[in-house]
This record gives C-alpha cells, structure tokens and sequence, in this order.
C-alpha cells in the first residue's frame, strides 16, 4: 500500500514558521512537557569530524499526547563560512507515533533549528530576566546572536543591544543588522566587561572551548542564557559564575552534564549545588523561578529532542491548513 509522505523545502519551511510568541510558547509547551517527566527523549547522538572543524547531532524525543516525533540531523561546519557556505544545516523527519511510518520531510538546512533554539532563550528570558530590561548583550556574531537577541526582544523590549566578538568587523555588522531588525540602538563594544556591567540580560552564542563570560563580571540584576556549550569540549562561561549565581537552571540536567556549562563546572571541582532545577521546573511553577530583580540567574541550554519534536510537529499542522509543500509515495 502507497504511503504519502509531505516534503518541505527550506523556502516554504521559512513562509510557514517565524521566530514570533507563537513559536516561542510551542518552545515553552515543550520544557513544560519535559517536566512531566512522561517524555522519551534519549541522550544526544553527537560526532566531532574535526578534520573539517564539524560536528553532527541527532536528536528526538517522543511527547506523549503528540501525533508525531522528530528525529533532527543537525551538522555544525564551522570553516564552512570560508567557504561562502552556512555553518549549520540539516533537516528534520517526521514519523507518526501511532504506526512509526514517515509522515513528512523537513528540508529546513537548520532553519527549524534556528528558530527553536532562538525561541528557548526567550522562555528563559520571560521567565529568568529582570521584569524590566533596558540594555542586552550578545557574545557572538553569528546567525545565533542575531536571533536570540531577536526572540528575547520579544519577550523583553529592550531598547539597547552591545555586542562583542572576537572580530570586531563581524561584530559591527551583526550590531547593523539587529539594529535595522528590531529599529533599536546597537553598537558593537571592544570590552565584553564593560558591556556586561551596563546589561541586564547577556546571552552567549559562541562555539568557544574556553570562557568567553568571566564570573567577576557577575552583578545584582542580570540574566545571562549560555546556548553556546553543546558538546563536551565547549565551555563559554567560567565555571566559578555557576556557583555565584542565585539560580542555575538547566534546559535537561544530564545533557548539562554532559555537553553543557554544568559539564565545566563539575570538571573544575565548584559544583556542590546538588541537581539544578530544570527550564520545565521554572515554566510550570514546580521550582521558582528568580525572585527578585537583584538575583542573578544563569540558564544553561544544550538543545532538547523535544523542542524539535514540538516545532516539527506544529510546521506540519500549519503546512497542511496551508496546502503547502509536496507530497511522494513511498
């Protein structure tokens, strides 16, 4: 018996998903399923190629209630750029939950990816950020730090952005293009510290395996989100701020563990803090979240199975109401 299977490509991917509150709250469902404790997520499949500067990761997790679960293939070729070339693509399959045949194609090239990694620090910054935010910073200047600035904007209208990288000239072009994005001030900083200090949200989006965010640079009022560490040789934060912090809280305790800044953290012999609370913990009220303006709060995201499975399966919803993509028989 003939099976229809829906493709997407990239071009209609983009014409059906933005990086808006709609996307944000399917992100934020998912924590809150997470914290159910009923989803079947396993640990990331992940693989360095470092002859080429690569990695590949595959994640999935089953939520139950959903229709469908995704498995996303997503490879991070970071000399790619040289090559006029995006640094991170992949795609995204859907199988129905009922019979685990195919249901459709998400040819996305990392574009699902984008959003729903932009759209969790917005969670963490609705949930974790001072009530009021007047100054942001990003560390980074890819794809990433345009997008988490972009989604936390969302959540809060900032009407400030700095932005530090380790090449000045990328890091005025990325202040450019937020500030033509969300008509707001942006300028790029020589001194990550300085930047910091004015900040009451700091968000880290680089592939760095030594600390680009000091724990001197911790003060009253500031939220930073670390999105950055996903692999076990990665570290932006410095592992002494964890510890610091008023509250650290983790996307999944054991990908953190593993792949995240709790990984350095542990290594470094300072984390005695227990089992940090989780994002899913903090968006369903099961642990408070922060408290006052002054505390600092640090959200450590590693990427989850079920942010992928969230967003896959509400892009397929929204293809079919549209009549979008193509169908083959398999």
């Amino acid at each position: 018996m003939a099976h229809e299977v829906t493709v997407l490509t990239a071009g209609e991917l983009r014409g059906l998903v933005q990086l808006d509150l709609a996307a944000v709250d399917v992100v934020e469902r998912a924590f809150a399923a997470l914290a159910s404790g009923t989803v079947v997520m396993p640990p990331i499949l992940s693989m360095a190629i470092p002859e080429a500067n690569g990695e590949v990761d595959v994640k999935t997790a089953y939520i139950p209630g959903f229709d469908g679960f995704a498995i996303k293939v997503s490879p991070g070729f970071f000399d790619n750029p040289k090559l006029g070339l995006p640094s991170l693509n992949g795609l995204m399959i859907l199988f129905s939950a009922r019979t685990g045949l195919v249901e459709a194609l998400l040819l996305d090239n990392g574009y699902l990816t984008d959003v729903r990694t932009a759209a969790a620090g917005a969670v963490a910054a609705r949930h974790l950020a001072p009530a009021k935010v007047e100054t942001a910073t990003v560390i980074g200047t890819g794809i990433q730090a345009r997008l988490q600035i972009e989604a936390a904007h969302l959540v809060r209208p900032f009407s400030r952005v700095l932005v530090w990288g380790r090449d000045m000239a990328k890091a005025e072009a990325c202040a450019a293009d937020i500030a033509e994005r969300l008509k707001i001030t942006a300028e790029a900083v020589a001194d990550p510290a300085r930047a910091v200090a004015q900040s009451q949200l700091v968000v880290t989006t680089t592939p760095a395996e030594h600390p680009v965010f000091k724990a001197e640079w911790l003060h009253p009022g500031l939220h930073i989100t670390a999105m950055g560490s996903d692999q076990a040789g990665k570290n932006e934060i410095e592992p002494a701020a964890l510890v610091a912090a008023d509250l650290y809280v983790c996307d999944r305790v054991s990908q953190c563990e593993a792949l995240g800044e709790l990984r350095s953290a542990i290594a470094a012999g300072l984390w005695q803090g227990g089992t940090p609370p989780e994002l899913g913990e903090i968006v369903t009220g099961r642990h408070p979240g922060r408290c006052s303006d002054d505390e600092i709060t640090i959200c450590d995201l590693t990427g989850t199975g079920a942010q992928d499975t969230a967003i896959a399966t509400s892009t397929i919803a929204a293809a079919r109401k549209a009549g979008a993509g193509s169908t083959i028989l398999t």
